[in-house]
């Protein structure tokens, strides 16, 4: 199959154009010339106090029960943005939502959400159920930061979340390889675990590298 036939080159894309593609990630990824690779990654964890942590995860379980959570919007408002207010309060971070990108014709659209720390930059992306395609669309808006932003940042971290599930990804700019992680984080079991992955992150400098993702 050539690559042609998957992006037209004349054709204009959003990001979420690339969430409706059927064909293999790894051949989307290819024709902007990067490779996906799927594993395992040991990220590193906050080891301060997440003094909001008891109250968060008493909040989502009382109203896990009672949310009809078959939207998107849905859980955007009542279990994502919960999190990343906490994630703000610890990190001292800047959010933006929907935040636009216009790379060129076929890399542009709005982030769901970036949080930005410095110079460390954080893509989430909210998606109702399908992570594997959400993943897509989350390593070209990876693809697509790579050429918007002007930091030194090695690597570009990235979240898709469906509110109680939520899988990491990474973007090498430098080898250009995206990294899918295999482990997946459920909210509210897994809640502390992925509140110091993100805290960790924006809490890392602005030379953030591979060192700061062992394994990479």
């Amino acid at each position: 199959m050539s690559r042609a036939a998957i992006i037209q080159p004349n054709q204009s894309y959003t990001f979420a154009d690339y969430f409706k593609l059927n064909f293999a990630p790894q051949d989307i990824l290819a024709y902007f010339g990067a490779s996906l690779q799927r594993r395992s990654l040991p990220l590193p964890r906050y080891a301060g106090i997440l003094d909001r942590l008891t109250d968060l995860k008493s909040r989502i379980e009382e109203s896990l029960p009672r949310l009809g959570l078959t939207s998107e919007m849905a859980r955007r408002e009542f279990l994502i943005a919960p999190v990343l207010t906490d994630v703000l309060h610890y990190t001292q971070a800047t959010l933006n939502v929907e935040y636009p990108v216009v790379v060129n014709n076929q890399l542009k659209g709005s982030l769901d959400y970036l949080l930005q720390n410095q110079q460390t930059f954080l893509v989430i992306e909210a998606k109702n159920e399908d992570l594997e395609r959400g993943f897509v669309q989350l390593a070209i808006e990876l693809i697509a930061l790579d050429q918007w932003i002007e930091s030194d940042q090695a690597i570009l971290p990235g979240a898709i979340s469906t509110g109680n599930i939520w899988q990491f990804g990474q973007f090498d700019r430098h080898s250009r390889k995206v990294t899918q992680d295999l482990n997946l984080y459920r909210v509210p079991a897994d809640l502390d675990d992925l509140l110091r992955i993100l805290v960790q992150i924006l809490n890392c400098n602005s030379s953030l590298s591979e060192n700061d993702f062992p394994g990479s």
